[in-house]
C-alpha cells in the first residue's frame, strides 16, 4: 500500500497541449473537514486506508496542496443539452488534477469538482455545494457495487466556504476517479470548430490510451466507435434492468468508455413507472426514464456526426444499426437473471414485458419485488407478492406462467441463491440521501458513512440495517431534484 506522496503521476491527457485543455489552479475551500471516503477507491489507488486520517489528505483535496508532478487542467468540450448544441462546455468547475498509474498498470484521473472557476466556467461560480457532493458520492460507489460500470468517487470535503444557489448552502469538494473524462462531447466539440487535425489527434490518442487493442484494425476509427456503441448499448441495459434514471443524458454527460458519467438529478426507482422523470426541469420528459434507450442511440449518432471526416457516412450507419438489438439482448439476460432464470426460452421478453405492466399499473415498489421474489420458493413468493397488485385476475395468470417456468429451469434452492446474488436489498433510494444530507449539513457525517456502507454491500443481508431496506415514505417518491449544484 501506498502512502498519498507515494501516488506516482502519468499525465497523458495534459500532454495533448493546449487545444484540449488549460492549465488551471485550483481554488481552496475555507476550513475544509472531511465529510466521506470510499476505501474502495482508495484501494484503486493502491492506498493505504489510513492516509485518510492524515492531515494531508483534507489539504490535497480541498484544494490547499498539490502534488508536485500534478498538472491541472480543465477540459475543454461541446454537446447537445436537451437536443440542442452548445458550442462551448467544458470543466466549468471540475479539474483534471493529474492521471495516476496504480501498480497493475492501470491510469486514473483524479478530477476534483467544485475546484472554482475556469476558463469555461461560463457565469458560474466554479463551486460544488455539499449536497450534489454526497450525491455524486453516493450514487458512484453504489452504482459500482451493483456492477454498473461508473466514474468512482473517493471522498467529499466539506467546508465554511458559502456557496450560493437557491439559497445559501455549504461548498464541497468531491474526488472523483475514473480511467478517462473524455465525453462523446469533446469529440463534437473539435468536429464543429473544424479543428480536423485536434480531432484526429484526440482519436488516436484514445486508440492509444483506452483502445489499444483496436489499432490494427482495418478501420481503428470505426471499430473505436462501434466498441463505444457496445458498452453504452451494455450500461443502459444495466441502468434499466435496474432501475436507475439518469436524469440529464447530454452529450457532454456521455462517456467514451461507456461508464456513468456526471451525476445530476438522478434517481432509482420506488414505484415501477416507466414514465418516470427524475429532473424537474426537464417539463418534457426527454430523459424520462422509458426514453433513456432513444436518448442514448439519438447521442450515439451525435457521436457519429463527429466522426464523419474519418469515417464512411454508410458505416457509420451501419454500425448504428447495431445499437438496439445489442441493448436488447444485454437487457433481456439481466432481466433474466433478476428472475432467476439460467437459461433462454422464446417467450421469456413477453413474460419480462407483462410484468412490468403489471407493476406499473398497480404502482409496484420495483427493488422489493424482485429481493423479495427470490426470498422463499416461487409458489410461495408470487403468493405473499400477490396482495401488491390492483389487477389479481392478470397478476395470477402471470405468477402461473412464472412458476411454471421457473420450475422447468433449475433446482428451487439454487433459484434463491441466484435471485439474492444479482437483486439489491438496498437501493439508493431519494429520501434516504436526502436525509444524509440534512444530517451533513447540520454537522454530522455519521448518516452519510453509515448509508454508504450499507449501499456497499447492497446484495447482502446486513442485520441492523433493515431501516434502509423498506418502501419509502409517501413524501420520499415526490422529491424534486434539479440540476442546480
Amino acid at each position: 500500500m501506498k502512502t498519498l506522496t507515494e501516488l506516482h503521476f502519468d499525465n497523458r491527457f495534459a500532454r495533448l497541449g493546449d487545444a484540449f485543455s488549460t492549465a488551471v489552479e485550483p481554488q481552496p475551500l475555507a476550513d475544509p473537514s472531511l465529510v466521506v471516503v470510499s476505501k474502495a477507491a482508495l484501494a484503486l489507488l493502491d492506498l493505504d486506508p489510513a492516509e485518510a486520517e492524515q492531515p494531508l489528505f483534507v489539504e490535497l483535496f480541498s484544494g490547499h496542496k498539490l502534488w508536485s508532478t500534478a498538472e491541472p487542467r480543465a477540459m475543454v468540450y461541446s454537446g447537445h443539452q436537451f437536443g440542442v448544441y452548445n458550442p462551448q462546455l467544458g470543466d466549468g468547475r471540475g479539474l483534471l488534477l493529474g492521471e495516476v498509474r496504480n501498480a497493475a498498470g492501470e491510469h486514473w484521473d483524479l478530477h476534483l469538482k467544485g475546484a472554482g472557476q475556469t476558463p469555461y466556467s461560463r457565469m458560474g461560480d466554479g463551486r460544488a455545494v455539499l449536497r450534489s457532493s454526497i450525491r455524486e458520492f453516493l450514487a458512484s460507489e453504489h452504482l459500482a457495487a451493483l456492477g454498473i460500470p461508473s466514474t468512482r468517487a473517493l471522498c467529499v470535503t466539506a467546508s465554511a466556504t458559502p456557496v450560493y444557489r437557491e439559497r445559501q448552502e455549504r461548498g464541497a469538494m468531491l474526488l472523483r476517479l475514473a480511467p478517462s473524462h473524455l465525453r462523446f462531447g469533446h469529440f463534437e466539440f473539435f468536429y464543429y470548430t473544424r479543428q480536423h487535425s485536434e480531432l484526429k489527434q484526440l482519436l488516436d490518442y484514445s486508440l492509444e490510451a483506452h483502445f489499444a487493442q483496436l489499432r490494427e484494425q482495418p478501420e481503428p476509427y470505426l471499430a473505436l466507435f462501434r466498441e463505444v456503441l457496445e458498452r453504452t448499448a451494455a450500461l443502459v441495459a444495466r441502468w434499466q434492468a435496474y432501475g436507475f434514471c439518469h436524469g440529464v443524458m447530454n452529450t457532454d454527460n456521455m462517456s467514451l468508455l461507456g461508464i456513468t458519467l456526471d451525476f445530476g438529478p438522478y434517481a432509482f426507482l420506488d414505484d415501477f413507472d416507466a414514465r418516470f422523470i427524475c429532473n424537474h426541469s426537464d417539463d418534457r420528459g426527454r430523459y424520462s426514464f422509458e426514453n433513456q434507450v432513444p436518448i442514448a442511440h439519438w447521442n450515439l449518432a451525435a457521436l457519429a456526426q463527429a466522426l464523419t471526416p474519418f469515417v464512411e457516412v454508410t458505416r457509420l450507419r451501419e454500425t448504428m444499426e447495431l445499437f438496439l438489438p445489442l441493448y436488447e439482448a444485454e437487457w433481456l439476460d439481466l432481466m433474466r437473471r433478476r428472475l432467476g432464470f439460467t437459461r433462454a426460452e422464446a417467450d421469456d421478453e413477453r413474460l419480462v414485458r407483462r410484468l412490468l405492466q403489471l407493476m406499473q399499473d398497480s404502482a409496484v415498489d420495483y427493488t422489493l419485488f424482485f429481493r423479495e421474489l427470490g426470498d422463499s420458493p416461487a409458489p410461495q413468493a408470487v403468493q405473499r407478492l400477490r396482495e401488491d397488485f390492483v389487477d389479481l385476475a392478470g397478476f395470477d395468470a402471470w405468477a402461473a406462467d412464472y412458476c411454471a417456468r421457473s420450475a422447468r429451469d433449475a433446482a428451487e434452492t439454487d433459484r434463491q441463491a441466484r435471485m439474492r446474488a444479482v437483486n439489491p436489498k438496498y437501493i439508493l433510494r431519494n429520501y434516504l440521501a436526502q436525509q444524509v444530507i440534512e444530517a451533513a449539513e447540520n454537522g454530522d457525517y455519521g448518516p452519510v458513512r453509515e448509508l454508504h456502507a450499507v449501499l456497499g454491500r447492497p446484495f447482502d443481508e446486513q442485520p441492523g440495517m433493515q431501516r434502509y431496506a423498506e418502501r419509502p415514505p409517501e413524501w420520499g417518491k415526490h422529491l424534486e431534484i434539479s440540476c442546480s449544484s
